[in-house]
């Protein structure tokens, strides 16, 4: 039976269906097990980004500050659905999401208390909360990561859209449990009605895509030239050349950005809220100074290959600064209807 869009995240979760999000962005669930020292400043983080690309970073903070970070990763849906679960009996002191939606549909339930205004001010009000629950702390660009042996130039499409030609059936890899395509379905519904993103779900759907856990693996998989192209952010390319130790420039797998505003080419951003429990809490404050510091803004163009949000930092090499992208008129804010755009995209047949 379709589960109705209306149901709210938590319903969801509680009806197992959020469980298909479990190995979005290749971070199955974990937890950091060291509970510090009696005595210890600890923070516990909730994060929906990967351990392998942001552990060193919450390492480098611990080390700078004294304040043990206790960390529980898991998909970022999966982390906002059980925030919501736990409401105020939850122990988080803040929510590091992979994306906007999923902060959003935290925040639209009260549960974050409004940051300090200046550190939401470091960061351009495109990429934070209109309210000043959230922040952004790196941003990304959905692009279509292709073969260069297996696409010519001259076949890439000029619109998202175009990927549900029979031309594309079996050739496009997609990740349907990533929170960066559930917030690019919600980005088509916003820029283009729900009508429209069910029509372009049924189309991929009907292509057979070639279905994958993780965007790294998708990139993987298109340099190897089983997949010719896939659905992926832009960041993965140069994740996936660094753990072969080679570069973006060396692999078959290159990046064509969506033109003419398409949703193709939403620029998201992962960020960060502090729950209201720990809303007074300065090593929370801290922690937020220090995801918007220009270090760990160089960590994020240098070490994973994202976007700074932050002002005077030098953006990730090969790929065209962020100002340059012609990324489609979205409010980021728009983005938190998380629970209706898991259910569109199970009904859609996606997602076994």
């Amino acid at each position: 039976m379709p589960v109705p869009a209306r149901r709210s995240i938590a319903t969801l979760l509680a009806a197992g269906l959020l469980s298909f999000g479990l190995a979005a962005c290749g971070s199955g669930e974990s937890e950091d097990a060291d509970p510090g020292k009696p005595g210890d400043k600890i923070l516990t983080v909730y994060s929906g980004r990967n351990e392998q690309l942001v552990k060193p970073l919450l390492d480098r903070f611990s080390q700078q500050t004294g304040i043990t970070v206790k960390t529980r990763y898991a998909t970022t849906a999966q982390l906002a659905a059980q925030l919501v679960e736990e409401g105020d009996r939850s122990p988080a002191d803040a929510f590091f999401a992979q994306d906007a939606g999923a902060l959003g549909a935290v925040s639209k339930r009260k549960m974050f208390a409004t940051l300090p205004a200046d550190a939401v001010q470091k960061v351009p009000q495109t990429y934070r909360s209109r309210s000043g629950e959230w922040v952004g702390v790196s941003a990304r660009s959905r692009v279509l990561a292709y073969n260069a042996d297996a696409v010519p130039a001259a076949e890439l499409p000029k619109s998202v859209f175009e990927l549900t030609d029979p031309k594309w059936k079996g050739r496009i890899g997609v990740a349907p449990t990533n929170a960066s395509f559930q917030a690019f379905v919600t980005a088509i519904k916003v820029q283009h009605g729900e009508a429209k993103a069910k029509e372009f779900l049924a189309g991929l759907a009907a292509n057979e895509p070639q279905i994958r856990e993780n965007n790294v693996k998708i990139v993987e998989d298109v340099n190897a030239g089983t997949i010719p192209a896939g659905l992926v952010n832009h960041y993965y390319l140069g994740e996936v050349a660094k753990e072969q130790g080679s570069t973006p420039e060396a692999l078959k797998a290159k990046l064509h950005f969506f033109p003419g505003g398409d949703t193709g080419a939403l620029v998201n951003v992962a960020g960060v809220g502090v729950l209201k429990r720990s809303a007074q809490d300065p090593d929370t404050k801290a922690f937020v100074d220090f995801l918007l510091n220009p270090e760990s803004q160089r960590y994020f163009a240098e070490q994973t290959f994202e976007y700074p949000v932050v002002a005077g930092v030098t953006g990730p090499a090969g790929v065209p600064p962020l100002a340059d992208l012609d990324s489609p008129d979205i409010d980021l804010n728009d983005l938190d209807t998380l629970d209706a755009t898991i259910a569109l995209i199970k009904d859609s047949g996606l997602v076994p």
